[in-house]
């Protein structure tokens, strides 16, 4: 397999010499925390640096016991959490907010370096995750109830809102930062307790916040986290989606671990938000600004190497404005990406989160050139788990790239002829996240928006996240949704209370 243009890489000096994480000890916690104290488990396990394979830290690897005590601390801080006035909680979330804000440096490094992404990304990470709390500490203050107009005289009807219980917060490693502070602003500021278990690749990040929830005041039982490994995930999980003390499940992840944790959840009715698989289209009509479609087709495809829920999956280019998208696409492509490890200045490409990932790449693009694709820029893993930014043409809709996510830097262009087929193309989908469209007709605008069955639409823009805004997929992409005004709600319950035998 050969490219017609290879791309700039630094990959081969990086892993030359050795990298150091190099972030201030307060910061650099290895054990569970439960309760308000750091606590050890009988075995550990390894963090790697995906870059380099090489061990970063050994963390306490937590079981179904150290589960089962975080959710009891939890339920008893849920009883005096929940008493607290808004006002307190928003004090408290600030707190934290700040607190993110002025170890912006060292957190970012922690995600560099067992998350793989670039340093410039994950210092956007944390200003990302540290907006959540921001703005979670302002909601905290707006959680509404009503006050309904009664059929009789001598009632009154009140509609309270009250926090829902503990919840179990169960987030992936591409964002080991936001995807915590999303679920738990939210959680917190509605009354809420937690028990965050990180994904056994990132559990740095989510001890870091542990250590700086305690400085900003989050009283002990509120924020709990509880480490494990891939071998222990199975029985951590199960307690924490089956034990009768938790009310609230909130996962991102994969639409198969989603199901089982649904499934689980069942038996005790627990209420359930899950933001699952996405497989994003990216359509650019004939009618659309090229330079600009370009420009976001890098933002959406490249971000952490093609590895968040929201990347584009399928990129479908109408006919007559398809070459010249690719060429400019190609040309950008080599002009502003380079391989590397993130804390390198220069890399904007990190590697993908382990061997099983580049696997996964590298055998979508083995089958879509066995089906006739045709490699324009990269094309081929390199060592350990690094994948050139690929692109491909000629691609068609029976290639496993454009029926499953990728997860990786892998950029398959569909050509197509009219709208409908282009949605045609997009909606048959069993998932759906987000979705991409670039046009200048505002008619066509406002159809395919409609059109599209997405929780999420980016028209003429490829980067959607704010806290200000829903997040959440339709179909099989999940449950619920975070973020906004909206996100709170997850974390309440609604108590209709009926005042009667009133005087009129």
């Amino acid at each position: 397999m050969s490219s017609l243009c290879v791309l700039r890489t630094r990959l081969p000096a990086a892993m030359q010499r050795r990298f150091s994480l190099d972030v201030s000890a307060p910061l650099l916690r290895t054990q569970g925390y439960i309760d308000g104290r750091w606590v050890s488990a009988a075995s550990v396990f390894p963090v790697l640096d995906p870059a380099t394979g090489e061990e970063i830290a050994r963390v306490s690897d937590c079981g179904p016991a150290e589960a089962k005590q975080a959710v009891d601390a939890a339920y008893r801080a849920f009883h005096s959490w929940k008493l607290r006035s808004a006002k307190d909680r928003s004090v408290v979330l600030r707190k934290w907010f700040d607190l993110l804000t002025l170890h912006k440096e060292d957190l970012a490094r922690l995600i560099t370096f067992e998350c793989g992404k670039p340093l410039q990304e994950s210092r956007g990470e944390i200003a990302y995750a540290a907006s959540f709390l921001e703005w979670f500490s302002e909601e905290a203050r707006r959680v509404y109830g009503d006050v309904v107009p009664s059929p009789s005289r001598d009632r009154k009807i009140l509609l309270l809102k009250q926090p829902t219980g503990v919840a179990s917060i169960i987030t992936p490693w591409n964002f080991p930062s936001a995807m915590i502070t999303r679920k738990v602003g939210a959680a917190l500021a509605a009354g809420c307790t937690v028990v965050v278990k990180p994904a056994e690749d990132t559990p740095l990040s989510a001890l870091a916040l542990a250590e700086l929830a305690e400085q900003a005041g989050v009283p002990a039982g509120v924020f709990n986290v509880v480490p494990c490994s891939r071998e222990k995930t199975p029985s951590v999980g199960q307690v924490l989606c089956t034990d009768p003390l938790v009310a609230k499940i909130s996962f991102t992840g994969s639409t198969a671990t989603g199901k089982v944790l649904l499934k689980m959840a069942a038996d005790t009715v627990k209420k359930a938000s899950m933001e699952l698989g996405g497989h994003a289209p990216f359509i650019v009509f004939d009618s659309a600004d090229v330079e600009m479609a370009v420009s976001g087709a890098m933002n959406s495809k490249f971000r952490n190497s093609g590895q968040t829920c929201v990347c584009s999956n399928r990129f479908l280019v109408q006919s007559k404005i398809h070459d010249v998208f690719v060429e400019k696409l190609g040309r950008a492509m080599d002009a502003e990406l380079v391989l590397g490890h993130g804390s390198e200045p220069s890399t904007t490409q990190g590697p993908l989160i382990n061997n099983r990932a580049a696997e996964k790449v590298e055998a979508q693009i083995l089958d879509a050139v066995s089906r006739g694709a045709k490699v324009l820029r990269g094309g081929r893993r390199l060592d350990g788990s690094f994948v050139q930014p690929t692109l491909l043409t000629g691609v068609s809709t029976d290639m496993i790239c454009t029926r499953e996510e990728t997860f990786g830097p892998l950029l398959p262009v569909i050509r197509f002829d009219t709208e409908e087929e282009a949605l045609a193309i997009a909606n048959a989908s069993n998932v759906g996240l987000a979705g991409y469209f670039f046009s200048q007709d505002v008619s066509q605008i406002w159809r395919v928006a409609e059109a599209l069955e997405v929780g999420m639409v980016g028209v003429n823009e490829g980067l959607l996240s704010t806290p200000e805004a829903t997040f959440g997929g339709v179909k099989q992409s999940g449950l619920g949704r975070e973020g906004s005004k909206y996100g709170v709600d997850e974390y309440l319950e609604v108590k209709y209370m009926c005042f009667g035998g009133l005087k009129p």
